[in-house]
């Protein structure tokens, strides 16, 4: 958090703290506090569209790792989700095992599947990067569908995430569940961000080249990013899989990877709180329009063909991200930073 005018640090760990002032840690504590009594005054449907929001966010903070401060682009996110969701169902299902061992073993895999698709961007980088890891998503998704220990194209049926005798067996236990590793990666985020390691990755993402004459092992960073980011979706997946009960690849696609790349867009490449934004943001889209739009257009227009109304909706999110490209294509982690710089002029501008 920045600070406010007129306040100074007095020390290098009050300048490095998170947290700077007593007002941010009032702030903090009150947020927190209105996040874990959400399930006291929201109903099972908006408490799952919230749990929805904390798993997707799971993986977008991942994502942010690899393309934002690492600057390697990848649109086959989706597909090292679906690792760590069949990961943790077959650990769970066929082999019995802890949720805990299903979870951390999912992002696990995830990492380790990233680190081999990671070995290209060696060679390759940008558009043709992109290219390989949307090959990584459709060799994943064919050997789920083909391999019959993940069900094949039947799919997989998934316990409730249990730790001890407790059972996560409804939308509200799921929330705590899902809501505490969200705070957790996110403050992984956001503290890696300042280590050597996440300096190593602004500096390969501004300038490879030149970041590494400086002495950064390209090779080692650029796949520890691929490592991180893919472990992160391996945890998102997992979660995924035990919040919906069942595992099909149809829940993989590559629109899906498409729309992880337009969240971050939206949010803000680079930033902590542009993956927050972008996910809540396009979740919350999500929502509108299925449940509202939709609906209303298909009751009102019924001479239109059938499924037109549904298809309207990939057309809108594509138009909102071109909108936030041409207008804020530093997304709204960016248009957030303005807002508070003119709110602490304001007294100042006339």
């Amino acid at each position: 958090m920045g600070l406010p005018c007129g306040t100074r640090n007095y020390t290098y760990a009050e300048d490095m703290a998170i947290v700077r002032t007593k007002t941010q840690w009032v702030m903090l504590f009150a947020f927190l506090a209105l996040l874990f009594t959400t399930p006291l005054y929201l109903g099972s449907y908006w408490l799952g569209v919230v749990n929805l929001i904390g798993i997707t966010l799971i993986a977008a903070t991942g994502l942010n790792i690899l393309m934002g401060y690492c600057g390697q682009l990848s649109i086959g996110h989706v597909g090292f989700i679906a690792v760590g969701a069949y990961t943790s169902a077959i650990l769970t299902n066929r082999l019995e095992l802890p949720f805990i061992v299903g979870l951390i073993c999912a992002g696990l895999t995830a990492g380790l599947i990233g680190l081999i698709f990671g070995i290209p961007s060696m060679r390759v980088k940008g558009f043709y990067l992109a290219i390989t890891s949307i090959a990584a998503q459709l060799i994943i998704i064919w050997v789920i569908n083909h391999w019959s220990v993940s069900g094949g194209f039947m799919g997989i049926k998934v316990p409730y995430a249990a730790i001890g005798s407790f059972v996560f067996d409804s939308e509200a236990s799921q929330f705590y569940l899902i809501m505490g590793i969200t705070v957790i990666c996110i403050l992984f985020a956001k503290n890696l961000a300042r280590t050597r390691v996440g300096r190593a990755f602004i500096a390969i993402r501004d300038n490879d080249l030149a970041a590494e004459v400086m002495g950064i092992n390209l090779f080692r960073y650029k796949l520890l990013a691929f490592f991180i980011g893919c472990f992160l979706a391996g945890i998102s997946g997992s979660l995924m899989a035990h919040w919906v009960g069942f595992m099909n690849a149809e829940y993989f696609s590559i629109s899906e990877s498409i729309l992880y790349v337009g969240m971050l867009v939206i949010g803000g490449l680079g930033t902590t709180l542009g993956p927050i934004l972008g996910v809540v943001f396009i979740r919350l889209l999500q929502q509108i329009l299925t449940v509202e739009i939709v609906p209303l257009l298909e009751g009102t227009l019924p001479s239109l063909p059938a499924g037109f109304a549904t298809g309207l909706i990939p057309m809108l999110f594509g138009l909102v991200i071109i909108l936030f490209l041409i207008l804020e294509p530093r997304g709204l982690a960016h248009r957030w930073m303005l807002s508070k710089a003119a709110y602490r002029l304001w007294p100042f501008s006339y």
